[in-house]
């Protein structure tokens, strides 16, 4: 019973340390190295924008890499459309990153901070 105790606790240490980390936190699951890339080219790191703006990257796809997840403070945009809108004033956090086919998350990935002013 101490054993099952330990183990749960130790997997609520390992998701509290990667949502401290900024990184979008999925349970057991390990990014997969297959040689993609992701570079956020607008906005840049630390920029202020409005409250809607447009998101540029380029994704150079691996050998598993189908296409690309965005997050917005750590929550998914299913469907992104390529801008985001009505944000709230103050800092957030967009992460763009890699996904098979089947949505694994591959180790591609980048996040930048902006403030919306």
């Amino acid at each position: 019973m101490h054993v099952i105790g330990r183990i749960g606790f130790m997997g609520l240490g390992i998701a509290l340390a990667g949502c401290l980390s900024g990184a979008p936190v999925f349970a057991a699951d390990q990014p997969i190295e297959d040689g993609s890339k992701i570079m956020i080219t607008s906005p840049k790191d630390g920029d202020k924008v409005s409250d809607s703006f447009e998101l540029k990257y380029e994704f150079t796809k691996g050998s598993q890499a189908a296409h690309a997840h965005v997050y917005l403070d750590n929550q998914y945009q299913k469907g992104f459309p390529g801008s985001f809108k009505g944000l709230s004033k103050g800092k957030h956090q967009v992460t763009v990153t890699g996904a098979t086919k089947d949505h694994k998350l591959v180790a591609a990935t980048q996040t930048i901070t902006v403030e919306v002013q």
